[in-house]
């Protein structure tokens, strides 16, 4: 994995005006009183005698209430992402970041929120989950975000900008200009998605947040991290707005097991670059030779670790995969993706299998 604590260089924050986050948080989550955790009440004093919590004396460690702030795995964290802990939330999955992203600043029945599209579909299930009103629009045909028609988009009520880059499904990073020109541009949250950065060589937009008060970015452990199973998602942002998403979560919303498991793929991070690596070269011999097919109408630039293509007929040959015991994505509902399979690159031998599948295919 490289390292970007040099890349980003954040220093630790200071407290700032928060006057304009009051303004776009829901009175009911400003004015909340979260939750107090057993182990918040003797936090910064030793202890070895637990009898606050209720829970059994037996089985150590699963026997205990997990660090419900994860401050040591936000440490290790802080140093590798180059983000200093207070600007960091982790939680079960980005999807859980999303969903709080709607608890906090989005009134149900009054509120919405603009994203582009097509994009990752949680953003939309998330704001039908919230009773909140979803504005998509549509990108250009090179999956390309034009800022003026997306600002176009939003008015009072909107409080909430989403934006993925690299992109789902398309797998191109956006034009950084246009999506300076929204942050710039913009009162509300904007919200930018960077699961796939590690698979770039962008500079990620978490080494702007001092720049940008308003801005969330999300990233995650699924991708380049290799650990889906886990369910470790992180959300960076100023440490205002950190602090709201503390208030809201479930108390203990990430278990002892996922936290011991990201330490540990944290300090394997030579074979995770490895894996970089070979997924990257993978990448570059697998969109041509795909691109080759009789049924590839066009394959799509990525900066991901999956492409999207254009075929014949992608109904026909997504069953005709299935049958074959190989699964991809079949995206043709999705707007502007008509006959388009997401493929998600794989280990050599997996897409070897792939290829000769493809090229065995009639129509």
């Amino acid at each position: 994995m490289k390292d970007n604590t040099r890349e980003c260089g954040l220093s630790q924050p200071t407290k700032g005006n928060e006057e304009w986050l009051h303004r776009l948080v829901r009175p009911n989550i400003w004015e909340l009183t979260p939750y107090s955790c057993a182990r918040d009440e003797f936090k910064g004093r030793e202890a070895n005698v637990f009898l606050d919590a209720n829970e059994n004396a037996y089985n150590s460690p699963f026997n205990r209430y997990p660090d419900p702030l994860q401050e040591e795995l936000k440490a290790e964290l802080a140093q590798v992402k180059g983000v200093p802990a207070e600007y960091m939330f982790l939680g079960n999955g980005s999807d859980e970041a999303i969903d709080l992203v709607y608890r906090i600043f989005c009134e149900p029945r009054q509120d919405n929120v603009v994203a582009i599209a097509p994009t990752y579909g949680m953003y939309e299930v998330c704001a039908h989950i919230n009773d909140v009103e979803y504005r998509p629009v549509l990108l250009d045909n090179g999956f390309q975000l034009n800022a003026d028609k997306l600002l176009a988009a939003t008015d009072e009520r909107t409080k909430v900008i989403w934006i993925c880059s690299p992109n789902n499904p398309t797998g191109n990073c956006l034009q950084r200009e246009e999506v300076e020109k929204v942050l710039k541009g913009f009162s509300g949250i904007v919200v930018i998605d960077e699961a796939y950065s590690d698979f770039t060589q962008m500079r990620p937009f978490r080494c702007e947040l001092p720049l940008h008060p308003n801005l969330i970015v999300l990233n995650t452990m699924s991708k380049a991290w290799a650990s889906a199973a886990i369910r470790l998602g992180m959300a960076y942002a100023d440490p205002s707005i950190i602090a709201l998403f503390n208030k809201v979560k479930y108390p203990y919303n990430v278990n002892i097991l996922t936290q011991q498991q990201a330490r540990e793929i944290i300090h394997n991070r030579p074979k995770l670059q490895q894996w970089m690596t070979t997924i990257l070269t993978e990448r570059r011999h697998l969109m041509p030779a795909v691109a080759e097919l009789p049924l590839a109408k066009e394959v799509y630039p990525s900066d991901a670790n999956f492409f999207l293509v254009k075929v014949t007929d992608a109904n026909s040959i997504y069953r005709y995969l299935i049958d074959k015991g190989i699964v991809v994505r079949n995206r043709s509902r999705v707007a502007l993706c008509d006959n388009c399979l997401r493929i998600t690159v794989g280990t050599p031998q997996e897409n070897c299998e792939l290829l000769s599948a493809l090229r065995q295919y009639k129509d």
